[in-house]
């Protein structure tokens, strides 16, 4: 089949398109024909190395936790799907080795749970990480409630703007940090938008002069000590980019494939309460552009790869 992989740590020029080896698909797993993978900024910071304290290689690595696409053989012990069936996942291993950006990826049914029917296959594949990432953090980790303020940095990226949407969807008033060009995607989205950068303090207090209930940090650095300032009494800040949020009580959190919280997040989805916006799509042999395009930061939304292929091998 044909894929994208690397064999060393480096830059984008390191991927390569070409021949991939075939996935293997064991009893507990699906083979799924890709039709979209979604890019996020974790896929180059792996292909950089900077996860190898964390993650082993082995290389080659085919890169990509999101798909989204069709199930063409289900293994031996899986009863959840059968072939033909559409799915989305957030396919990450304990280890860098078979990722989504081939033609074929075989998922294990705990990282899987069936695509929104609402949404096309390029918008569902921006769901999973991104999406399982906004999901956890604000509802396991912050456990958000009706009627507090949430405070969501960077909340017309990827995972802030679905972000924004769930907290709004569980009753929260939000406030996101966005530049100036993005604020009225984020008030599409249901968040008051505050731009960043000096002065940020002083504009959310004057929206939220009590302080905030929780904040989501997707930056880290010295927006950990300005949110840690922001916070009401009780508040409880997570960090998804960050671990020295520890220093200021704080949780950092890594998303985990989870089958359960993928369902409920396909389940807003169907219900209009999560929507997508796919800012930019890349062919498959272009995955290294859409690398650098994610590098380069400020995405509104998400960029994802898309794979053509009109019939199974």
């Amino acid at each position: 089949m044909k894929g994208i992989s690397y064999s060393r740590y480096g830059g984008p020029g390191t991927l390569e398109y070409g021949e991939v080896e075939d996935p293997k698909v064991g009893p507990d797993s699906v083979l799924v024909k890709v039709r979209a993978a979604a890019v996020n900024p974790v896929d180059w910071k792996c292909r950089e190395g900077r996860l190898d304290g964390v993650l082993d290689a082995v290389f080659p690595v085919i890169p990509g936790w999101d798909v989204s696409g069709v199930v063409v053989r289900p293994g031996a012990a899986v009863t959840e799907f059968a072939a033909g069936d559409e799915v989305i996942g957030y396919v990450r291993e304990d280890f860098l080795s078979r990722g989504t950006f081939a033609e074929y990826v075989a998922a294990p049914v705990r990282t899987l749970a069936r695509k929104p029917r609402n949404l096309s296959f390029e918008e569902a594949a921006g769901l999973p990480l991104a999406g399982l990432t906004a999901y956890q953090v604000l509802v396991h980790i912050l456990e958000v409630k009706r009627g507090e303020t949430v405070l969501v940095h960077a909340a017309a990226g990827g995972v802030g703007s679905l972000a924004v949407q769930i907290a709004a969807h569980l009753g929260a008033r939000v406030i996101g940090t966005a530049s100036e060009p993005h604020h009225d995607f984020v008030r599409g989205l249901g968040g008051e938008p505050v731009a960043y950068g000096r002065g940020l303090a002083e504009r959310v207090r004057g929206l939220a002069p009590e302080g905030v209930a929780a904040v989501f940090d997707t930056v880290g650095g010295e927006a950990l000590t300005v949110s840690a300032n922001l916070l009401a009494p009780e508040g409880r800040m997570a960090s998804i980019a960050d671990p020295d949020i520890v220093d200021f009580g704080g949780r950092y959190c890594f998303v985990r494939p989870d089958a359960d919280d993928l369902a409920r997040l396909a389940a807003l989805a169907e219900q209009g309460a999560v929507t997508v916006h796919v800012a930019e799509t890349f062919p498959l042999e272009r995955t290294a552009d859409a690398h650098r395009r994610s590098e380069e930061g400020h995405t509104r939304g998400k960029l994802v790869v898309t794979v053509d292929r009109a019939e199974e091998e």
